[in-house]
Parts: C-alpha cells; structure tokens; sequence
C-alpha cells in the first residue's frame, strides 16, 4: 500500500462533499435501474487489480476512492497521484464483493483514464518548458468537458499546472464580447472594479499594443494577449512590461506543444493552452478480479 508522501497530499484541495456528489451522479447515470449480470457473480469478497497500461502520469485516485467508498468497496494504492507510471505497472487494489467492484469499474476507469490523460498531457508541457529556462505558469482554460471540469482541473494541477480561473466566479476576465457590449476596454475595467472592490483581479483579453496599454490603464490586473503570432507577442510583452512592470501578461491561443517554444518569452508571465483539456490522449487502464483463496 502507497505511504503518505507530497502526491498524497493533492487530494487536499478537494471538498469531499463535491467529489461524493459528483461520483453518485456517475454511478446513477451507468446503472439507473438493474444490473442483471450482477446475478451470477459469489457473495464472497475478492480482489481486483487495477493496471496501468499507458506510460504516463497518473491522477484522479480522489475520484477512483470515492466511486468504490460509494460502494463498500476498498481501495489499496500502491501508487500515488503524480506518479508516473510504466507500463504494465500494479497501481492499486481494490477490495470488496465481486457485485459491488464490477458496478464502480467503469465509472472509476473512465475517470482515471482521463485524468491521467490530462495530467501527463500537462506535464509533458512544464517539461518542455523548463528545459528552455522558460519559468512562467503552464495554465489550462475554461475549456473543459461539461460536467468533468473539477476532474480535469484537479489533474492539470497533478501535471504540474495551473488551473486558470475555475469558473466565470473566480476571476473577472473581459473578453472581446464584453468589451464591443460594453463600449470601450476602460469602461468596462472600471465599471467592474467598481462592483468587485479589490477582491478579484481583472484579466482583459486585448489584440493589440493599444489595447493593452489601454486596459492596464484603467487598472487591469493581467492582459492577455490573445492569438498574436510569436514575433508580434515578444515586441509587445516588451514594450508592456517597461510601461507597467507590475502587469501580468498572459499569452493564448493556438498554442500547443508543438509551437510553444515560440510563446516563450522572460516578458510573459502565464501561457495558458486549451488543448490540456479538450482533446487530451487518456491512458490505457484495466481492472482485473482475482477470486478469493
């Protein structure tokens, strides 16, 4: 069984309640009536497996405990979130009746399968980066599957990225709707910082130097310089952080790993990428019963 070490501690960051939640609404939504082939497995207890079978990252344990705790079973890890795993490796043991493992087994893959994809997509990234010296913030987006966004934010984090703002509460972000709705970048700043008061920052999505200098003007915490080719985000990152050293400065879109290395820059502080989570490659994982001796 896994010992307590740093991977351990990930799962802190999440309420259970909402993990528990989110897993009842799962298990509900694979069995919503009868499970007939549950009648022809033993009342005895018995072992299962779970084999990893992709190289990569794994993540998502939180999740995988809480669809098996719903269900009476117990779960032994032998390894622990932000590890990586070579296939095939023995990532942990799940014990209970044969009934109640089968009925959690889906569920719980499907899961792990793509949290493990998001996390080793997001470490294959922060890799890259740090081998050019680049130390800024690998950060996902908001582009998340609906209904899986605290299972792909959580494994983003397991990655060794940031999850961005979790959703529209957790930071004011003006984009260019905002913006043509509301008239100009500097009204828009203002009227929303009249609203939060000093506890949110505001991150402005600009297309331009003019744009840029005007939203920081107006008190914008971080810009973000939105599909600018490579050459054209160096210049203005430059020319931004002489004219507002404390701004943030965020670069997206159309970035992936194949390009990145052209978005780094010492002047930009966050590169945040959608492909982290839409899109993303899962890892290979079964789940093996063994009857009991």
């Amino acid at each position: 069984m896994a010992t307590m070490s740093s991977h351990s501690l990930f799962k802190e960051i999440l309420n259970p309640l909402n993990v528990q939640e989110l897993v009842r609404a799962w298990l509900k939504e694979d069995s919503p009536n009868f499970d007939i082939a549950g009648c022809v497995l033993g009342a005895d207890d018995s072992t299962a497996v779970l084999l990893g079978k992709s190289s990569g990252i794994l993540a998502g344990a939180p999740f995988f405990d809480a669809v098996f705790k719903e269900l009476s079973c117990v779960v032994d890890w032998i390894m622990d979130d932000g590890d990586p795993i070579h296939p095939v490796a023995q990532v942990a043991r799940v014990s209970g009746k044969p009934k109640d493992i089968l009925l959690g087994e889906r569920v719980a893959l499907n899961c792990i399968s793509r949290a493990s994809g998001v996390a080793t997509a997001a470490r294959r990234i922060v890799e890259r980066v740090r081998e050019e010296m680049w130390e800024g913030e690998i950060a996902g987006t908001r582009k998340t599957t609906p209904g899986f966004r605290m299972v792909e934010k959580y494994a983003l984090i397991v990655g060794g990225a940031m999850p961005h703002r979790y959703d529209l509460s957790s930071m004011i972000m003006l984009k260019d709707n905002h913006i043509w709705a509301c008239g100009s970048i500097e009204k828009a700043v203002k009227e929303c910082r009249q609203k939060a008061g000093s506890s949110y920052k505001i991150e402005v999505e600009c297309q331009n130097l003019d744009e840029t200098c005007e939203a920081a003007g107006a008190g914008a915490d971080i810009v973000m310089l939105d599909n600018m080719g490579g050459t054209e985000l160096h210049s203005v990152a430059d020319k931004l952080k002489k004219l507002f050293p404390h701004l943030k400065i965020e670069a997206s879109g159309g970035i992936d790993e194949g390009n990145i290395r052209k978005y780094l820059s010492p002047n930009v502080d966050v590169i945040s990428l959608g492909c982290l989570t839409h899109g993303y490659p899962v890892l290979d994982f079964s789940l093996k019963i063994y009857p009991a001796e």
